[in-house]
């Protein structure tokens, strides 16, 4: 669910315009996430998310061919990717590739877990395809599978300036004169900070081979595509031209689990969506959605969710209604 554009306000007091994002949602055939607001004729948006009123507290795994450039303004998150995992506390940021697979958690406090993000295409930036400023300064780094994501934690310099930047740039407002020149000027400094600091690591050969990257999606968009029906392993290979064992390597070395657990994960995730925006019974749900008997449902719900599909309901639309989603 996307919430209207809003005023908000950034950790120190300056304000700006952005959408409010509290679910994910997937473009048919590429399953990259949809970006809404964003436009070819600038490829930019500014998003607040609260990762508090995703379902578990986590955005589940996806990908985009923009670059995204947040700032943690309460709570810690944490991001996945095929290489790891990196913990991001309140007030550090960071650059998660184009097309790099991720997801992200909100850890475990009391404090309200919300991220603001830039986020944009690179030609942006590089202006026409094939320029000087892409081949030199974009391409190195868009392109470089080493670089999944870049953290800038405080305590060091010149993370501490690039942080700064990035939260700078949030205060720029749609209706000031010269703004998308503005914008654009403050994420090329930004980028060129970021060139300079991830510089030595170019020359390195490390990071994912991109026919295994092409694979995982194949697969992934396989499943978001099919899941209200049976899925076995060898269909799921076989979406990829692959067999049964590589299927099972590939989802554990990129997405750290087995198939059948991202399966159960992403119709849970439908189903929770279902269950918040709708008003279908939870027999229709639970078939809808590729999870069997509403008995079957209401078992594997409890275990992942820690309450009945109705209680969840209740929660979600009463939350709903009186404004607090």
């Amino acid at each position: 669910m996307l919430g209207p554009r809003v005023s908000i306000k950034i950790s120190d007091d300056r304000v700006d315009n952005m959408i409010n994002v509290q679910s994910i949602e997937f473009y048919t055939g590429s399953q990259e996430e949809v970006l809404p607001g964003f436009s070819s004729d600038f490829p930019y948006i500014a998003s607040r998310a609260k990762l508090d009123c995703y379902v578990e507290r986590s955005v589940p795994w996806h990908w985009h061919r923009t670059v995204e450039l947040f700032y943690v303004e309460s709570g810690s998150v944490e991001y996945y990717t095929p290489g790891g995992k990196i913990q991001f506390p309140k007030g550090s940021g960071g650059l998660v590739n184009a097309n790099v697979i991720h997801m992200t958690k909100a850890m475990p406090q009391t404090e309200e877990t919300i991220q603001l993000l830039h986020i944009f295409d690179v030609s942006l930036l590089a202006g026409e395809r094939g320029s000087r400023i892409e081949n030199r300064y974009i391409t190195p780094v868009a392109m470089a599978p080493q670089l999944e994501v870049i953290g800038f934690f405080q305590g060091n310099q010149e993370h501490e300036k690039i942080l700064e930047r990035i939260r700078d740039a949030f205060t720029l407002s749609e209706d000031e004169f010269g703004y998308e020149l503005k914008l654009r000027e403050a994420l090329t400094g930004i980028w060129l900070m970021v060139f300079e600091l991830v510089r030595p690591m170019l020359t390195g050969k490390e990071g994912y081979n991109k026919k295994n990257n092409d694979k995982i999606k194949q697969m992934m968009i396989y499943i978001h595509e099919h899941y209200p029906e049976k899925i076995s392993i060898p269909e799921l290979a076989t979406a990829a031209f692959i067999s049964e064992r590589e299927c099972y390597r590939i989802f554990r070395e990129y997405l750290h689990i087995a198939p059948a657990e991202y399966m159960r994960s992403y119709r849970m995730q439908k189903a929770c969506q279902m269950l918040a925006e709708g008003q279908e019974s939870v027999t229709e749900i639970s078939h809808a959605c590729g999870l069997g008997s509403s008995s079957y449902f209401g078992k594997v719900f409890y275990e992942s969710m820690h309450c009945t599909p109705s209680e969840y309901r209740r929660k979600w639309q009463n939350s709903d209604r009186k404004g607090q989603r």
